[in-house]
């Protein structure tokens, strides 16, 4: 079957552009392929920094022949719906047409039958469509454009009102000017036929060229293998992993053989090779003075500025005066002038940072704080002082928490966006952070301080670690939290498709840090705390501490603000005086946006567990019981009712309280009433029903005690002895029996098998 092969040559591509172009070249023409009815076996694209290229295998020769039929209007239609029908149909005459009885009548029916077309001549068309619509992030215009007339879908001419042709100007657009277009098509065993179309004023061929300086005379192009190897000759490497493989091979080997070790950076490697078509890797130097400016800054300064990767000493692990280059050319003076240049670059580079870094030096980091003042974080949140204001005070309430002196959490805190504010990081904005810990160690801050200016951005992804340090995981949280909160309090929240504050990411670092150093931290109370000081309200505060001790009881409250005032300020009249209705209807909604956010702590929990293996349902079992805002606790909750519903116990009792839950839902729904409270022990009337009310009752009292220890294993044990009981029950006992009041107390009965599972979790939510 025949092979498709293209590549468009043009200046330079940005290596940032490559891997997606390539991409959606492949995308783009496959898809065509397949609409167009050519399946292919396979397809690959590649992309150097002056071509774009695709592979396309074992495509069919030609378009299936197409058969169809089209419906008409009924037999005896007026002649205008008729003739519409004829030119749609493209038939002559009516008797082309064959008629086809219908339920409503005779209808006429065109057979079209349409030959397919060679995918030469599908392929030829398709191209350019593709060319003028590429998706290029940016793109340039260029060239002496093609004047084109403007034809309707049938290919009539469109006239303007003056009676004069319309016409379009066709300009060449690209991300760089195009310079030549190869597109070949053929099977293995014959020459390849040319694809014939033209974009602009540039026409298909079967002519490329290589490296640029080393090789850039024509090469006529067959096929896909002829073809890379024709470049290989030409010293172009056309696959970018094999470029990023030899750069890093001789970049290690190179460095080896000085004896130094290469500082890998997988980034970088995959940037420069988007850079260059022929690696030539090469070493330099920079005047060791420079080595004093911390490690990261000079990394950042030669990474970011002349894409070279940095080297270390294997024995202290420290950076060496050397870095690598990749050169795009064999240079005859074996690439002195290429290593010169680069080294008077990254010398005054190096010059630079130092003069920051001193610059920074000079100046402590608390003197900077005023600053932050005239800074705005956001408009409805204040300043980026006020923000660290609350960062401080909240650090110094988590401290204890957390095993972290509270002093030192407060400096830390205070300290940790300084750096944000110097020059090294206005230069390198990904080195905040680990300057402001710098900064910090030479001002003579305590160590743990140091650290949590560093650590407090912690956890930044997936892959990065969680901060150890008590103080440092005080700040982070703090610093995490107030942005969740803060956010929540003007409902800047996440939706589906956008999170433009990274709140998601805040949120499972929060979990992450918590259940990683095995924290226990009730969320509930310092959410809603919160709350009071991103609004800066003493009375709001003061209203959500008289409101805290009812927080369970008043979460679902609802009522006009009239009423729910009154009915709050009888529920704290013996707590505050002071307090009134509006601003306890203020604390009561911010109660509600502190449960909305601790909602979101659990979406983000059980993608966590999700991904850890865990089942979502069985953390919505654990999550929807009051009170549960203890993630660590959550966590080992979910993993021992997970570990029990393993068991044949856990299994049939799931299914014994489902069954249960199920009468219930049934009978209360039917009675317009809730068999809520226990039921009346006089009227246990069968064995079995005694065996289970007392089975419940021990099994709660054992469950509760397990709970308060901790020890959700021995929870669930206590709740597997309702097992037998619970069978025995529904084996011999009817439920809905005629007499009213045995059948009340039966369903209380059957409440209360649901009321004591939900001791260690709420068993509705579990699947299965």
């Amino acid at each position: 079957m025949p092979d498709l092969l293209l590549e468009f040559l043009s200046e330079e591509i940005p290596a940032r552009m490559q891997a997606r172009a390539a991409e959606d070249l492949r995308k783009l023409i496959t898809d065509r392929l397949v609409a167009a009815g050519l399946t292919y076996e396979g397809a690959k694209a590649f992309a150097t920094p002056r071509r774009l290229a695709l592979s396309v295998h074992g495509v069919l020769a030609r378009q299936p022949d197409i058969k169809e039929e089209k419906k008409g209007p009924r037999v005896g239609a007026p002649e205008n719906a008729i003739a519409g029908f004829l030119k749609a149909a493209g038939l002559k005459s009516i008797s082309e047409a064959k008629v086809q009885p219908d339920k409503k009548g005779d209808f006429y029916v065109a057979v079209i039958e349409k030959a397919g077309r060679t995918a030469l001549e599908v392929i030829g068309d398709m191209i350019p469509e593709v060319v003028r619509g590429f998706p290029w992030p940016k793109s340039m215009r260029w060239g002496a454009p093609k004047i084109v007339g403007l034809t309707t879908q049938s290919g009539d001419q469109l006239i303007s009102e003056a009676g004069q042709p319309l016409i379009a100007h066709d300009w060449i657009r690209w991300v760089r000017p195009l310079h030549s277009i190869v597109a070949t098509f053929g099977p293995e065993t014959e020459e390849p036929e040319i694809v014939q179309f033209e974009v602009g004023n540039i026409k298909s061929g079967n002519e490329t060229c290589g490296h640029r300086f080393m090789a850039p005379g024509a090469i006529k192009v067959r096929r896909f293998d002829d073809y890379v190897a024709s470049l290989e000759k030409a010293k172009v490497v056309l696959d970018a992993a094999r470029r990023a493989d030899t750069i890093h091979a001789d970049a290690k080997n190179l460095a080896f053989a000085q004896g130094f070790e290469l500082v890998e950076d997988a980034g970088l490697q995959a940037e420069v090779a988007g850079l260059v078509e022929w690696p030539v890797v090469l070493m330099g130097s920079f005047d060791a003075a420079y080595l004093a400016i911390p490690p990261e800054v000079i990394r950042a300064t030669i990474r970011n500025n002349q894409k070279c990767f940095v080297l270390r000493d294997p024995q202290s692990a420290k950076l060496t005066n050397k870095f690598i280059m990749v050169a795009n050319i064999e240079a005859s003076d074996h690439g002195k002038a290429i290593v010169a240049g680069n080294e008077r670059v990254i010398r005054a580079r190096l010059s630079d940072a130092k003069f920051f870094y001193d610059t920074d030096l000079k100046t402590r980091l608390e003197d900077r704080l005023p600053k932050f003042g005239g800074i705005v974080f956001h408009e409805k949140l204040g300043t980026q002082a006020e923000r660290i204001a609350r960062i401080v005070a909240l650090a110094g309430q988590l401290a204890p928490l957390v095993g972290a002196d509270a002093e030192k959490a407060e400096r830390a805190a205070l300290l940790c966006k300084a750096d944000l504010l110097t020059e090294v990081v206005g230069e390198f904005p990904e080195l905040q952070g680990l300057m402001g810990k710098y900064y910090a160690e030479a001002q003579g801050e305590d160590e743990a301080v140091a650290h949590a200016c560093e650590d407090h951005y912690k956890p930044k992804g997936p892959d990065d670690l969680v901060p150890g340090d008590p103080v440092s995981i005080a700040v982070a949280l703090a610093d995490k939290l107030d942005t969740l909160v803060g956010f929540w309090a003007i409902d800047e929240k996440p939706t589906g498709s956008k999170d433009p504050y990274a709140l998601r990411r805040a949120a499972l670092g929060v979990i992450r840090i918590v259940i990683e150093n095995q924290l226990r931290l009730p969320l509930r109370l310092q959410l809603w705390h919160h709350f009071g000081a991103v609004r800066r309200d003493e009375a709001l505060a003061e209203a959500i501490h008289a409101l805290h001790p009812l927080q369970e009881q008043i979460v679902e409250l609802s009522a006009t603000d009239i009423e729910l005032a009154m009915k709050l300020e009888v529920l704290v009249s013996q707590k505050s005086q002071r307090v009134t209705g509006p601003v306890l209807v203020q604390a009561h909604s911010h109660l509600r946006q502190s449960h909305d956010l601790l909602v979101f702590f659990a979406d983000r929990l059980k993608v966590q567990l999700r991904e850890q293996g865990a089942r979502h349902d069985l953390v919505d079992a654990v999550f929807s019981l009051e009170g549960q805002d203890d993630l660590l606790m959550i966590v080992r909750r979910v993993e021992a009712l997970a570990k029990f519903l393993e068991t044949d116990d856990g299994k049939n009792l799931l299914a014994g309280v489902k069954r249960a839950s199920n009468i219930l839902r049934i009978e209360e729904k039917k009675d317009g009433k809730s068999y809520s409270g226990a039921p009346d022990a006089k009227r246990l009337a069968d064995r079995e029903e005694k065996a289970l009310a007392e089975a419940i009752t021990i099994a709660k009292k054992e469950a509760s005690a397990a709970v308060a220890k901790e020890d959700f294993a021995g929870a669930m044990s206590a709740m597997a002895s309702l097992r037998p009981t619970v069978d025995a029950f529904f084996d011999k006992v009817t439920v809905n029996v005629d007499d009213a009041g045995l059948r009340e107390n039966r369903l209380k009965l059957l409440n209360e098998i649901r009321a004591a599972t939900r001791t260690v979790a709420d068993f509705s939510k579990i699947e299965g």
